[in-house]
């Protein structure tokens, strides 16, 4: 184990994720998979839009000074990104564009990749404990594993037929 190991984040983040998945699934689930697709989708989506919020960790003081600015730049970047797709796959699903499916995989796609690669790049190369986040610990402790959970939802919701076009 790396000395930088903490024990409660690791278990924050599990915590999270397990909390998340029951609510997920007691709560949310029953009342998206009963509403048309694309108004799933859409709710679903509008959890990613707010991720701007992961420009701050390119902002001292929001993070520790010691925490790579490389590490900073690819986490607000890749968030600024998903969440532009995010309304981008809003507005598509919003007015039924043609191509609204593939917006909205695309940005699924890249807003998953774009957590777990922020996942494994802080824990495999920052090699600072979780306290250097600062403020922006809650994302990866709260955030990122409830954006986890949507984005699966989406690619259950994604991937099954759609069996009453009137409901898209």
């Amino acid at each position: 184990m790396k000395s930088d190991f903490s024990l409660p984040f690791v278990l924050s983040v599990f915590g999270a994720f397990v909390t998340g998945t029951v609510m997920a699934r007691l709560y949310v689930w029953p009342v998206l998979r009963s509403m048309p697709r694309y108004d799933a989708l859409r709710i679903l989506a509008s959890l990613s839009a707010f991720r701007f919020l992961g420009m701050n960790f390119m902002v001292v003081g929001f993070v520790s000074p010691q925490l790579p600015s490389w590490f900073g730049s690819q986490v607000g970047w890749g968030d600024f990104t998903a969440a532009v797709l995010a309304l981008l796959s809003m507005a598509a699903l919003t007015w039924r564009w043609t191509f609204a499916l593939p917006i909205v995989w695309i940005s699924n796609l890249v807003g998953a990749a774009d957590l777990l690669n922020a996942y494994f790049q802080g824990v495999t190369h920052t090699e600072l404990p979780p306290g250097n986040m600062g403020a922006g610990i809650y994302i990866p402790a709260l955030y990122v594993p409830i954006l986890l959970i949507s984005h699966t939802l989406a690619f259950i919701i994604l991937s099954r037929p759609q069996l009453d076009p009137q409901k898209s």
